[in-house]
């Protein structure tokens, strides 16, 4: 019997590659938290966005200079304030509060883009969806169990925690105008615009908030930029091809990239709870990539 051919319309292919791009964006939380701790939050989101501008140029250019419609530009702008404000809290937040402590926070927002994607992109949200969603979220209460204690927080904990949970509501928002932004625009055009449209947005508050960045905070800035714009690829291209309610459980899979770049980098070691919550997040990914009974997710 001839093996099955792995093809391009494969359910799977959107899956692997929102992964790929959670990883990519991932990497990116550990370059610009470390340059923000240097330079501020402030500057070095300007700055990734500004140098995310000019690596999407050429592979605009490449693209045959796709300009979006008037409709499709709305949709580019609103997208960019909510990003511009999810990634402000975010990384105020993270300043704050360890980098695995933050991505279990954000875990919040995939359960509620679930709800998003029904009233503003009126899907239909499955129990299989619903099911993988709470499998992620138990993970997620596995791996925080045992990962934190009920320690003392500080003022700037509670601050940075505050932020995180704000963030993720925008987070919740952000994933389904991924979705409807995907359907309207090509990957390339997505990152230019995006990381054009923020840079400008934070451009206007430069003459207050930049603070000019060392040498070494330039180059974590610069790698958080390229980073960042091929995350936007990856995302933008597997949002294109499979509903919201599917791949939003996938986002679930951060914290192991964060648990993966913490035992890499750091030398944090991987405990039997986090493996178990990793076991009932992957099973929920799973879930979530099932065909239907009447056809395929793409």
């Amino acid at each position: 019997m001839p093996a099955k051919r792995f093809r391009l319309s494969s359910p799977y292919l959107p899956v692997l590659a929102v992964v790929a791009g959670i990883g990519a964006f991932s990497a990116m939380d550990a370059a610009i938290k470390g340059a923000s701790i240097a330079t501020g939050v402030f500057t070095a989101l300007l700055l990734r966005n500004v140098f995310g501008t000019l690596l999407t140029v050429p592979l605009w250019l490449a693209a045959g200079r796709p300009r979006p419609s008037r409709a499709v530009l709305v949709v580019h702008v609103q997208r960019s304030v909510i990003v511009s404000a999810m990634a402000v809290l975010f990384f105020y937040g993270l300043v704050r509060i360890p980098m695995a402590e933050g991505i279990a926070l954000s875990f919040i927002a995939p359960i509620v883009a679930l709800f998003f994607a029904s009233l503003i992109l009126g899907e239909t949200i499955r129990p299989q969806a619903i099911l993988a969603s709470l499998l992620g979220i138990a993970g997620m209460l596995v791996i925080g169990a045992g990962r934190f204690g009920a320690g003392a927080y500080s003022d700037e904990t509670v601050k940075g925690t505050a932020a995180i949970l704000c963030s993720a509501m925008f987070y919740a928002l952000n994933l389904v105008f991924q979705r409807k932004q995907a359907l309207l625009a090509g990957p390339v055009e997505i990152a230019l615009f995006q990381n054009l449209i923020v840079a400008l947005i934070f451009l206007c508050f430069s003459p207050v908030f930049l603070v000019w960045p060392n040498a070494a905070s330039l180059r974590m800035i610069l790698l958080g930029a390229g980073l960042a714009t091929a995350a936007l690829l990856f995302l933008s291209w597997g949002y294109a091809r499979a509903e919201a309610q599917v791949l939003v459980p996938v986002e679930y899979t951060g914290f192991l990239w964060a648990a993966l770049f913490g035992w890499l980098f750091f030398g944090e070691s991987v405990e039997p709870a986090t493996l178990a919550g990793a076991a009932l997040i992957v099973l929920g990914c799973w879930i979530a990539t099932q065909k239907r009974q009447s056809g395929t997710l793409v």
